[in-house]
């Protein structure tokens, strides 16, 4: 699984990327997960708003802070 958090490294994409790390394990799942912070990077993947959350290669989420059970699900569901 592989698992991409799109933003410049503010408190906000840190919040998801902490939220991510407790669902992984939580549901004890292991996976790749990457910090893309290159502006051209992220609109290439088609993130309009930061941060933003794609997991295997399907974006989940952007311009928002999701809830940790929004996160859990999905990542069950691509699991």
């Amino acid at each position: 699984m592989k698992i991409e958090i799109f933003g410049p490294g503010c408190h906000r994409c840190q919040q998801v990327e902490k939220i991510v790390k407790n669902a992984l394990t939580e549901l004890n799942i292991s996976a790749e997960m990457e910090k893309v912070k290159e502006i051209d990077k992220i609109v290439e993947a088609g993130i309009m708003q930061t941060p933003g959350l794609r997991i295997n290669g399907k974006i989940k989420c952007f311009g928002r802070i999701p809830r940790a059970e929004e996160v859990k699900k999905w990542i069950a569901e691509e699991k």
